[in-house]
């Protein structure tokens, strides 16, 4: 295997992390607005448990201090946390399917936590109607161009997960959107909390809210930047970027797909640079009680080497959003190269190292979902006809503890002719991967042997990630229909529980669900909130 075509940079200015900090990524959601379309009937004898969570683990972590608001004495001094575990690691890898312990409520970045294993908190409408339509009039578009091709982008896209968490007695939804907007909803009525921040591209991704108190959104643009953004005082504030150009060699394009994840004062993003980035934020309050960072580029390198360059080319974008397990930071990008760092000594000052390589053979947009043992589920496109692709198939489970071809544990074909596989990240559900294809199909396949349990047919190309909370499965298709099942027994044919038209929009975006609400974008330009019907 050659060694990189760039050196791993280090910012000179180093500060090692006197702060631990406790991280906590949720989802929350709540509506209750205006016009409502009714659903087709569910299934009358299905009634919603306590939440249901996958893989969990039997301790609840210790209790840890949280970010807390700067105090008249202490001006600009960095605030204090703990870190959450005692063994110092970045993630517990037994906190799989459950929201990480931290100061805020709601879910907090694309699939709610670092393993990207959890999908919000209940209860599910069980007679779901719209609640609220956001824009009220017109649709959230704008023109972009990439390269000679000049065309409108509508409302929510891959992966267009909207962040929803409690602040200030309300529950707020926050998404970029296609418009090239940052938008700060009421969850619960579709109203504006906070006024909008514009960027000068459209934004495709799912947001991350800071996970420690600190009023801030992160989120990256097709106008070069990843950027941290205030919510607190009047109006938004620029509070740094980072430009896809300047981090160091880079392959492919400027845009950021990926949900940056924030820890111990620290971002961890990939870009469509094809490049891994790692800020120590040093997030602070001034003298007037703002928050402001002091952001330093500590690590960036190319995630991609000669051999996977000679094998497929420059189109090496990291589109997913990256996954961290113990000390292990994972991502893989659009030449099929799935790649784990060491970061255990990050916070001494001590470079992450690659510590795990596997090749897919073909595009890797979908997030890597890791489960408690530690093991890797990878979705892959199949576009490039490889014969590594046409051999190991589109869903794949490994153990990175393994190297070479002894890492795949088993994979499964999920092949219609060329432009189809898996866009849409996994859920991990109890010993079941449930996943939608670019075919159609939504299936499930036992997470030990991927021997395949079930299969739906909904006619359009699934984009979206499936969403599983309290034994109910969401599921949207290019009819701008959202569906749900009864996976309460997962490994058995669901049935379906209810559909409710939205739009006649792609639904490509991945839901948000909270406390008896859900949030949704369409590719026709709107975003909805929906909620039981009432009586």
């Amino acid at each position: 295997m050659s060694e990189h075509t760039d050196q791993p940079r280090r910012s000179r200015r180093r500060q090692r992390s006197v702060d631990r900090l406790r991280f906590g990524l949720f989802l929350a959601a709540g509506l209750i607005g205006l016009s409502a379309l009714s659903a087709l009937p569910i299934a009358e004898d299905f009634i919603i448990p306590t939440l249901e969570v996958l893989s969990i683990v039997d301790d609840e972590p210790d209790e840890a201090e949280v970010a807390s608001t700067a105090s008249e004495d202490d001006g600009a001094e960095a605030v204090a946390v703990e870190n959450q575990f005692d063994s110092g690691v970045w993630v517990d890898p037994q906190m799989v399917g459950v929201a990480p312990p931290g100061s805020v409520t709601g879910i907090l970045t694309f699939r709610g936590s670092p393993t990207r294993t959890f999908y919000g908190s209940g209860p599910v409408p069980l007679r779901p109607e719209i609640a609220w339509r956001y824009p009220e009039t017109g649709g959230l578009c704008r023109q972009s161009t990439v390269g000679a091709d000049t065309r409108a982008w509508c409302g929510l896209g891959w992966t267009g997960q909207p962040a929803l968490f409690e602040r200030d007695d309300k529950l707020w939804a926050v998404f970029g959107a296609l418009d090239g907007a940052v938008h700060f909803l009421d969850a619960r009525s579709g109203e504006t909390l906070f006024p909008r921040f514009q960027t000068d591209d459209i934004i495709k991704g799912s947001v991350t809210i800071d996970p420690d108190g600190f009023p801030i959104v992160y989120t990256g643009s097709r106008d070069n930047f990843y950027r941290a953004i205030a919510f607190d005082g009047e109006e938004p504030r620029e509070l740094w970027r980072l430009d896809a150009r300047e981090a160091g060699p880079i392959q492919w394009n400027n845009d950021w797909d990926g949900s940056g994840l924030v820890l111990d004062d620290y971002l961890f993003v990939g870009g469509e640079n094809s490049r891994i980035h790692i800020a120590k934020l040093n997030r602070t309050y001034d003298d007037d009680g703002r928050v402001q960072v002091d952001p330093d580029l500590v690590f960036t390198a190319p995630g991609w080497d000669s051999d996977l360059l000679d094998a497929v080319g420059e189109n090496v974008s990291i589109e997913n959003s990256v996954a961290i397990s113990g000390d292990t930071l994972y991502f893989a990008n659009s030449g099929g190269l799935v790649q784990g760092w060491d970061i255990s000594s990050l916070r001494d000052g001590v470079d992450p190292e690659r510590v795990f390589r596997y090749w897919v053979g073909d595009d890797v947009d979908a997030s890597l979902v890791i489960d408690d043992e530690g093991m890797l589920y990878v979705a892959a496109e199949f576009e490039r006809n490889t014969a590594r692709a046409r051999e190991l198939g589109q869903l794949l489970k490994l153990d990175p503890s393994r190297s070479g071809e002894d890492a795949l544990i088993w994979s499964v074909q999920e092949q219609q002719g060329l432009s189809t596989g898996i866009w849409g990240t996994p859920a991990l559900h109890e010993d079941t991967i449930v996943f939608g294809s670019e075919g159609g199909r939504l299936r499930a396949v036992d997470r030990f042997t991927g021997e395949s349990l079930w299969e739906i047919g909904l006619g359009t190309h699934l984009w979206q990630s499936p969403v599983i909370v309290d034994g109910a499965l969401l599921m949207g298709n290019c009819s701008g229909i959202l569906r749900a099942y009864d996976v309460r027994d997962a490994r058995s044919q669901p049935g379906e529980l209810w559909a409710l038209p939205l739009d006649e929009g792609c639904i490509e975006a991945t839901p948000a669900v909270w406390d008896g609400a859900v949030v949704i974008g369409t590719r026709s330009g709107s975003v909805y909130g929906i909620r039981d019907a009432e009586g």
